[in-house]
């Protein structure tokens, strides 16, 4: 499956550092407002010390990891969705994510412009949360004129369509999110189209100061408290740190990071982060020519699962042949796994785990 996470945040906050110490794909970054205008794309290996474990004992010969893609969206300012500073064209960028990653400065310094003036969480993150408001709202009022329209005909579930439509919108009028919206999986019908943006799930990343890496701040304590409120993740990361590691080697890598005191990289943290708040597991398939991590959520069952690969898998699913992670490590191959009675045949019904080795049997 392809995972998609937007980077926004105010102008200046780090964004485009955080961008480019993940994908590498040089995106500019530049101090003042409106510096990235087309929204970068880079594809990002996921990192996970079980694939490269697994590979090592299959002596596979290739070894792919699972991959998120990362949009670099432009800084958004106040009345973007009335179209300043190109706001329009940004925020529509966003409406193609599955999660939006929202950088926020958390760190002072006088030689880094604030496009607000200085430097507080609160209100940055409530800028950007009423500019996506205000852009559901106008999504949502055309729709409700829609409705209206396709009602007049007597229809009765367009007038029920009509009136979730319209409660909607007077729960964005009134300053909140589409995330705060109560109603039914069955009645969202009436506006899931839409894509909105206050309706996305949110990870937030605290650009601090070197020195506050581990300690944290105020300011990080007070995005936690705003994030707490949907249960959202916070990650702590140093822009200016991260994009001194994306230059390093592995071995390199792991001594800076032990230097600093530091167990994983911020960027390892904020892919991490993002796996959890979508609910998303992975499992592998290995062999000698091929060590490979899968993406799916997590509840998947094994033929679903399957079709993550190829769609004929799921359609003729007849088993898999599943090692847990933790034995094919313990027993250090898939034969020897199979001989200690840790291979297990799994049918249609089994609910795949994080970590799971399979092998499908389906037929053509």
């Amino acid at each position: 499956m392809s995972l998609k996470c937007g980077i926004v945040g105010l102008p200046n906050v780090g964004k485009s550092t955080l961008f480019n110490a993940l994908s590498n794909a040089g995106a500019e970054s530049a101090n003042f407002p409106f510096c990235t205008i087309d929204p970068n794309v880079g594809l990002v290996a996921v990192p996970d010390g079980r694939l490269t474990k697994l590979a090592g004992l299959a002596n596979s010969v290739n070894v792919i990891p699972t991959t998120i893609e990362f949009v670099d969206i432009a800084g958004l300012v106040k009345g973007a969705a009335e179209g300043k500073g190109k706001g329009n064209a940004f925020l529509s960028h966003i409406r193609e994510v599955d999660l939006i990653i929202h950088v926020v400065r958390c760190f002072d310094d006088d030689d880094i412009i604030h496009v607000e003036g200085d430097v507080n969480p609160e209100r940055d993150i409530a800028i950007i949360e009423e500019e996506l408001i205000l852009k559901d709202l106008e999504s949502v009022e055309k729709r409700v004129e829609t409705l209206k329209k396709q009602s007049k005909s007597g229809d009765k579930a367009m007038k029920a369509q009509l009136e979730i439509a319209d409660r909607l919108r007077q729960h964005l009028e009134n300053g909140n999110s589409a995330r705060t919206f109560e109603v039914s999986e069955e009645d969202k019908v009436a506006y899931k189209d839409l894509m909105l943006l206050s309706g996305k799930q949110v990870l937030y990343a605290c650009n601090v100061a070197e020195a506050e890496l581990e300690s944290g701040n105020d300011f990080v304590e007070t995005v936690k408290q705003i994030a707490a409120k949907h249960e959202d993740e916070v990650v702590m990361f140093c822009a200016k740190i991260e994009a001194e590691i994306a230059e390093l080697d592995p071995d390199e890598k792991e001594m800076f990071l032990e230097e600093l005191g530091l167990s994983s990289a911020g960027l390892d943290r904020l892919i991490h982060a993002a796996y959890k708040e979508l609910g998303l597991i992975t499992y592998f398939t290995v062999g000698p020519k091929e060590a490979r991590a899968w993406t799916i959520r997590k509840g998947t069952k094994a033929p679903q699962a399957a079709g993550v690969i190829h769609t004929d898998f799921e359609r003729g699913f007849i088993r898999a042949e599943t090692i847990a992670y933790e034995d094919y490590e313990k027993y250090e191959s898939e034969k020897a796994a199979k001989e200690a009675g840790r291979m297990r045949q799994e049918g249609k019904e089994y609910v795949v785990d994080d970590g799971d080795v399979m092998l499908f049997r389906f037929n053509v």
